[in-house]
């Protein structure tokens, strides 16, 4: 699904209604059929419902989500903000309609003085006040209206988007105007700030809604973000042969675990392992021989000279991929064992966990990463490489996406909704995860899911987005038996062969 700025929104409905051909007024209605239908499955015409209507097109739908919800016998209270007497072409026939259906006993326009309704917790508010067209913050009225919503018991549904949010970039906003949804029906496409941390709070749970939009100009427009689903990654898998054998399925190096930190080696080995490598060998200090050994009999291992941590690079001319990072630690001899390690590696590579930190630890380095090498970040660790704190989910995502393109290198910004940022500016979404995943160890997972699928021969590209949403699935996969609170990272390993299985069946 790709994810579109709000200008191309805007685009895309003038798009529809001059090439489908259809009225703008018609298309409204269409927009509100759905939602209508959206709102009464999860709300019987028990429920008293106030609709915050305003001036603009997102205030129209709310005026004709009203009459279609009012001709199903809700109880409707409406409220449309028309404070410089100007309403928009639709809206105003919307409005119009209210006042000729007299199925609306409460409808009020509201020009100066605003007296606000009781909001109980069984009351349902619908916010149509704005849109995606937004771009600045609400202040005045609107913002004490906001205020007041979000003080109240009261559900929220917001049409297209929580009113105050702005589509994309919100890092200046005023969070505290902005209305507070419990759910969100988007209009046929998520918005960027909706895959967004820092949103959730505003959002809630998000349903889309197809509308029918121009196919065409969805197919034909270019956009920097893309969210993949099942349907995207399904043609990207590699088949393996009947007549295969081991050397054929890759050979795969993990440079994994400082002493003390022998799980990390062995999550990762695991799963490099699970997602169909020939051969995993695994780089390890002396003291982690036996863990290793017992853990992982499959894997290979290579020795350190040093008992407790990675000391000196290791030649790779015999492996198709390298994972390195987790749990190698910070220790110095370590830092410079690595970025030798990356420079001698002619191999693909996904870098990890302390990887990162060593390289944050010396920031002159990353201008020395291989080309096409893959990081794989979570929040904090990103910050430390970028060096400084991002004020906000879209500003980091910003830094990210420079980030790649400058050093023609992939970034993998770990989060409920991981965005893979290529060397190309592009930044794809992961649609797949869930809380329990946030849990020591899930990472050290992702690096061996990764490592495996580039041995195996997938291009980088392919090898991060098939990993990623393959990580998140068997994430999912494994929630449905353990729940989110006691899911753990060899969960994730464990229903790896159910992931591969749905995906490739």
């Amino acid at each position: 699904m790709k994810i579109f700025t709000g200008a191309q929104i805007h685009e895309l409905d003038t798009y529809t209604i001059e090439h489908e051909p259809i009225r703008s007024i018609d298309l409204m209605e269409r927009a509100a059929k759905a939602l209508t239908k959206a709102i009464s499955e999860e709300w019987t015409n028990q429920t008293p419902i106030v609709v915050f209507a305003g001036p603009g097109n997102n205030g129209g739908d709310a005026l004709a989500v009203a009459r279609m919800l009012a001709e199903q016998d809700y109880k409707i209270a409406v409220y449309l903000f028309n404070i410089h007497n100007q309403l928009s072409a639709d809206c105003a026939i919307n409005k119009q309609r209210i006042i000729d259906s007299r199925r609306i006993k409460s409808f009020n326009e509201i020009t100066v003085n605003f007296d606000p309704p009781s909001l109980d917790a069984g009351t349902l508010v619908i916010d149509g006040l704005f849109g995606s067209g937004l771009n600045k913050p609400l202040a005045g009225g609107f913002a004490s209206l906001v205020k007041y919503i979000n003080h109240s018991p009261a559900k929220v549904v917001s049409i297209d988007m929580p009113s105050g949010l702005m589509c994309e970039e919100n890092t200046h906003n005023i969070r505290a105007n902005i209305v507070n949804a419990d759910l969100t029906l988007t209009l046929q496409q998520k918005k960027l700030a909706m895959l967004f941390a820092d949103n959730q709070q505003f959002v809630g749970d998000v349903r889309v809604l197809d509308i029918r939009l121009s196919h065409e100009y969805i197919v034909q427009t270019d956009s920097l973000y893309t969210q993949i689903e099942e349907k995207d990654i399904r043609p990207r898998m590699i088949h393996r042969s009947d007549f295969v054998h081991k050397g054929n399925m890759g050979n795969a190096l993990l440079v994994a675990g400082s002493y003390g930190m022998a799980g990390a080696a062995v999550l990762a080995a695991r799963a490099c392992l699970r997602s169909g490598a020939g051969k995993v060998t695994v780089n390890i200090p002396k003291r982690n021989y036996d863990v290793m050994q017992i853990s992982v009999p499959e894997a290979v291992l290579q020795i350190d000279r040093e008992d407790t941590y990675f000391s000196e690079p290791t030649d790779t001319d015999d492996f198709d991929a390298l994972g390195i990072g987790p749990g190698i630690g910070m220790n110095e001899n370590t830092a410079i064992a690595l970025i030798a390690q990356l420079r001698r590696t002619q191999c693909p590579i996904v870098a990890d966990a302390d990887a990162l930190n060593i390289l944050a630890n010396h920031r002159a380095w990353m201008q020395q990463l291989p080309k096409g090498i893959i990081l794989t970040p979570h929040p904090k660790e990103f910050d430390r490489m970028a060096g400084n704190i991002s004020n906000d989910c879209y500003e980091r995502l910003t830094k990210a996406r420079e980030m790649a393109e400058r050093l023609g290198v992939y970034i993998m910004l770990k989060g409920h909704n991981t965005a893979l940022c290529l060397p190309d500016g592009h930044v794809y979404f992961n649609s797949t995860g869930n809380a329990g995943m946030a849990t020591a160890g899930s990472g050290d997972v992702l690096t061996g899911i990764i490592t495996a699928l580039l041995a195996r021969g997938y291009n980088t590209k392919d090898a991060a987005l098939v990993g990623m949403y393959l990580h998140g699935l068997a994430g999912d996969l494994a929630m449905k038996s353990t729940g989110k609170e006691s899911l753990i990272a060899s969960d994730i390993i464990d229903y790896l062969p159910q992931a591969f299985k749905r995906l490739n069946d």
